[in-house]
């Protein structure tokens, strides 16, 4: 089976000319899918799971940073990135595989050498957690305010919703339907607003998607499980819901 690969960029023209590359330095790499924002790129992640990812550093929605965090960590990544000569060499104290834009054949040929010989080794890629802090530190990058409420309708009143209050949300059709509690009781409330949106504007600490469909909020999280077929299943507080998790979001899972 031919390496699977998704390339991440808001600049289009550079996810083409990518693209036209790397069939070129490595015809045997087949990419698969190209994002345009943080938010979809985790999606088509999840829909094709590759063994590679390039994803560039200023994304709208999510980082490439922030995608990296939430991603199986056995996917091997490379940075794209604009960024100037100070912030690179926190990449290259990480031995983090990047290009800086405008991204040349020698460069990538390189980026490409690094993981192919990875992949003949077997071997892992590195821990991303701390490494993505380290680099995080030193990228000239304002981080916007987090959402705070959600304005949603149940029946034909409008309720102003505290996202603390959220249990989770599930994209339906053309809504995306907001769960929340009332007694003993889940109370669904209903928004336009796509769900890659609203995953953009959550707080990634809080909030974290665990399948294309669902955004649970992880404070109101008792534990997880498997079913019968070996899925992981999410169980909520003071709840009988119970939430499938994409293999994909799998690891987001294994401290509990």
């Amino acid at each position: 089976m031919p390496l699977k690969a998704i390339l991440a960029d808001d600049e289009q023209n550079l996810s083409d000319y990518l693209k036209e590359r790397l069939a070129t330095l490595w015809p045997e790499l087949d990419v698969v899918a190209m994002a345009s924002n943080g938010p979809d790129a985790l999606r088509l992640i999840d829909d094709h799971v590759p063994e590679i990812v390039f994803l560039d550093i200023r994304m709208p929605g999510l980082t490439g940073l922030e995608v990296a965090g939430r991603i199986d960590p056995k996917t091997h990544v490379v940075f794209v990135t604009a960024y100037d000569q100070y912030a690179v060499d926190a990449f290259d104290r990480q031995a983090v595989d990047y290009l800086l834009k405008p991204v040349t054949d020698e460069r990538l040929a390189r980026a490409i050498k690094r993981v192919q010989d990875k992949l003949t080794r077997n071997e892992a890629p590195q821990d991303v957690a701390a490494i993505l802090q380290s680099i995080a530190k030193v990228l000239p990058q304002a981080k916007a305010g987090h959402l705070r409420w959600i304005r949603a309708s149940v029946g034909e009143l409008t309720k102003q919703i505290a996202v603390d209050d959220v249990l989770y949300l599930q994209a339906q059709d053309k809504y995306v339907s907001v769960f929340t509690r009332e007694g003993n009781r889940e109370v669904e409330a209903l928004i336009r607003t796509p769900l890659s949106d609203l995953s953009a504007q959550l707080d990634p600490e809080q909030f974290w998607q665990i399948h294309r469909s669902t955004i649970v909020n992880v404070n109101r999280i008792a534990g997880t499980t498997r079913d019968v077929m070996g899925r992981l299943i999410v169980r909520l507080k003071d709840s009988t819901t119970e939430l499938q998790v994409s293999r994909g979001y799998n690891h987001l899972f294994k401290q509990m």
